[in-house]
């Protein structure tokens, strides 16, 4: 009896149990291939900062293109404060993964190091995508 009650509760836990993490792309579609999005989101910083942050960090590490999106947003600090800024999401589709991972991780940092800030978001997710 204490068998089929450990199993029903294994069964029933298994169900809770979200499914883990998608980590490869699903199966793409012709033209369509595996790729990866990658998503930076940037606090506010001026427009012609900006400008010359996308020029000399950006565009030379990412040639072929990308998207910046003007966004609003808010995050915890570090002493715990809700902070509520402007914001650039900087949106990326790599088909190079993971060759791209060290040229992201250079924008991120060389962002915190010019302009003072804490941290950058970085969400990164498998796509289908063509040109």
């Amino acid at each position: 009896m204490r068998g089929l009650i450990a199993a029903a509760a294994l069964l029933a836990l298994a169900a809770c149990t979200p499914p883990p993490a998608q980590t490869t792309a699903p199966a793409c579609a012709a033209p369509l291939k595996p790729a990866l999005q990658v998503d930076l989101y940037f606090g506010a910083v001026g427009e012609a900062e900006w400008r010359t942050f996308l020029d000399q960090e950006v565009t030379p590490r990412f040639p072929d293109g990308l998207s910046v999106i003007d966004a609003y947003g808010q995050y915890r600090n570090r002493r715990g404060t809700i902070e509520r800024e402007r914001a650039k999401l900087l949106v990326i589709v790599v088909f190079d993964a993971p060759a791209h991972a060290a040229r992201v991780q250079a924008i991120v940092d060389s962002f915190i190091r010019r302009h003072g800030h804490e941290s950058v978001l970085r969400v990164e997710r498998p796509v289908c995508a063509g040109l």
